[in-house]
C-alpha cells in the first residue's frame, strides 16, 4: 500500500460507503488518516456532540473540505447536553469555506442570529430547516440576501416564519430551483405569487398546509386575486406536490397546473377546489407526465354534490389517458368519508387510463368502484409490475386469483382489504411469479396463507383500525 500513489488510495477510500468503515480505515495508518480527512466531503452529527460547539469546531478543522453537513437533534433531551446554538453556525461559516448543502433538524436553539452568520457562506446552494422554531422571516431574508447561489430551500414546521419578504427577494434572484414549504403556518397559497420571475427557474415545488391550523391569510381574496393579473411561467417545472391546498378556479395555484410543459411528476393530496378543467389543462400541457398521485376528499363524492363542478370525474382520467402517453405511475386515493362507497372515478375511467398508458405502477386506496371486473381487465395490462390495493373492499378471492395471470406483475401489496382470504392467494403459492408480496391488516388472510406466494413475503396483522 505504501507504493500506491495518492490518487489510487483516494479511489479506494471513495468505494467505502459506510461511515463506520471509513472511520476504521482512517485509523490504519497516518497516511490513510490524512487522505481521509482531505477526502471527506459529508458529515452527519447530532445528539452525540458534547459539548456541541467545541466538538463541531474540532470536526470542521479535521475535515477541511466538507461540502455537505447534516445536524439533527431528533429525540434530544436536556440530559444529553446543550444543543448546537448560533455560535455553532458561526463556526460553520468560518471553518467550512466549501459548504454547499446544510440540513438542520430539530435545532431549536438556532435563531435569526445564526442564520445571519450563514449568510457569509457564499457557496451555500441547498438549505433544509426542519422544526427550527426560533427563526423568523427576518432571518430567512438575511440568509437569501447573502447566499446568492441558493438553489434549494426547504422549510418544514418553521412556525415563526411570519413574514414573506424573503420570498419576494428570492423571486428577484431567479435562481431557486427546489422550494419546499411544509406546515409553516403563516405562509399561505397566496404568498407564492411573490416568487415572481423565479417561477421560470423553479423545477420542484412542494407546498403543504397544516390541515389542523390554517392561518387566515390563505382565505384572503385580495392575495389570491393578484394571481389573475400576473402570468406564471412554469416551463421548467418537473415536479409539483400540493397538500391540503385551496385551488381557486382560474387563479392561484390553478394557474400553475396548466402551464408546466415539462412536468414529470404531480402529487395532489386533499386539495380542495380541484376541478376537471384543472386536470384537463394539466394533461393537455404536460405530455411528458410520468407520475400522478391524486388523493381526493371523499366529501366530493357525497350525493348532494353529484352536479357540483368541483367534483372530479372520469373526464380528468380520460384527458390524462389521451394526452400523457408516458404515464407509468398512477396512485388514486379517497380519504375516509361518511359515504366511501361512492366514488367520483368509475371503473371505466380507471381502465381507460390503464389501457392507453404504459402504467408500470398502480395504487388504489378506498376506490370502491374497482372490483373483480377491474382485476380481470388488468390481465391485459402488459406493463404493470407493481399493484397496491388498500381498502378496496369490492375485490374478492375470485378477482385476487387473477393476479397470477398478470403478464409482468412482480410486486403485490394488499392492505386492509376485507373481501380476500387465503383462497385468493392459492394460485400464487409455489409459482414464485411474484418477487414480493406484502399483506397488512387483511382480517381474512393468515400468515400461513401467504407462505410460498412470493420469493419475499411480509405479513402484519393489526385489526384495531376496524373498531
Amino acid at each position: 500500500m505504501e507504493q500506491l500513489p495518492d490518487h489510487l488510495v483516494w479511489e479506494i477510500l471513495e468505494r467505502i460507503k459506510k461511515t463506520v468503515d471509513r472511520n476504521s480505515a482512517s485509523l490504519a495508518c497516518k497516511r490513510f488518516y490524512k487522505l481521509d480527512n482531505e477526502q471527506r466531503h459529508s458529515l452527519r452529527v447530532g445528539c452525540g456532540l458534547d459539548p456541541a460547539n467545541e466538538a463541531l469546531s474540532l470536526l470542521c478543522n479535521r475535515f477541511p473540505n466538507l461540502t455537505k453537513i447534516e445536524i439533527t437533534y431528533a429525540g434530544w433531551m436536556s440530559r444529553l447536553g446543550k444543543q448546537l446554538d448560533d455560535q455553532g453556525l458561526f463556526i460553520l461559516s468560518n471553518s467550512c469555506p466549501y459548504l454547499a448543502d446544510l440540513t438542520l433538524n430539530y435545532c431549536t436553539f438556532i435563531t435569526d442570529v445564526g442564520l445571519r452568520y450563514l449568510a457569509s457562506c457564499f457557496n451555500l446552494s441547498a438549505l433544509k430547516l426542519n422544526f427550527t422554531t426560533r427563526i423568523t422571516g427576518c432571518g430567512i431574508l438575511s440568509l437569501v440576501v447573502g447566499c446568492k447561489n441558493l438553489r434549494a430551500l426547504h422549510l418544514i414546521r418553521c412556525l415563526n416564519v411570519n413574514s414573506v419578504e424573503w420570498l419576494e427577494y428570492l423571486g428577484k434572484l431567479e435562481i431557486i430551483e427546489d422550494l419546499l414549504i411544509k406546515n409553516c403556518r403563516a405562509i399561505g397559497e397566496g404568498d407564492l405569487i411573490k416568487l415572481g420571475p423565479s417561477w421560470r427557474k423553479l423545477k420542484r415545488l412542494q407546498f403543504e398546509v397544516d390541515a389542523n391550523y390554517r392561518y387566515m391569510k390563505v382565505y384572503d381574496r385580495l392575495a389570491v386575486d393578484r394571481w389573475q393579473r400576473q402570468c406564471v411561467p412554469c416551463e421548467n417545472m418537473k415536479e409539483i406536490s400540493l397538500i391540503n391546498c385551496i385551488i381557486s378556479p382560474g387563479r392561484g395555484l390553478a394557474c400553475v397546473l396548466g402551464k408546466c410543459k415539462n412536468l414529470e411528476k404531480i402529487h395532489l393530496d386533499m386539495c380542495v377546489g380541484v376541478r376537471d378543467s384543472d386536470i384537463i389543462k394539466l394533461a393537455q400541457k404536460s405530455s411528458k407526465l410520468r407520475s400522478i398521485s391524486l388523493r381526493v376528499p371523499s366529501d366530493f363524492s357525497l350525493p348532494l354534490l353529484m352536479n357540483n363542478p368541483l367534483r372530479l370525474t372520469d373526464e380528468s382520467l380520460k384527458a390524462l389517458a389521451h394526452n400523457c402517453r408516458m404515464l407509468e405511475s398512477v396512485r388514486i386515493s379517497f380519504s375516509d368519508g361518511e359515504f366511501p362507497s361512492i366514488s367520483s372515478f368509475t371503473l371505466e375511467g380507471i381502465l381507460t387510463l390503464i389501457k392507453k398508458c404504459p402504467v408500470r405502477e398502480l395504487a388504489l386506496e378506498h376506490v370502491y368502484s374497482f372490483d373483480d371486473v377491474g382485476m380481470e381487465a388488468l390481465c391485459s395490462a402488459y406493463y404493470l409490475e407493481i399493484l397496491e390495493l388498500v381498502r378496496c373492499q369490492e375485490i374478492s378471492d375470485e378477482g385476487l386469483q387473477l393476479a397470477c395471470q398478470f403478464p409482468r406483475l412482480s410486486i403485490l401489496r394488499l392492505r386492509k382489504c376485507l373481501g380476500v382470504t387465503d383462497d385468493g392467494l392459492k394460485p400464487l403459492v409455489g409459482s414464485y411469479k411474484l418477487n414480493s408480496l406484502a399483506v397488512e391488516d387483511c382480517p381474512q388472510i393468515s400468515e400461513r396463507g401467504v407462505q410460498g406466494a412470493a420469493k419475499s413475503v411480509s405479513f402484519r396483522q393489526d385489526l384495531s383500525w376496524m373498531y
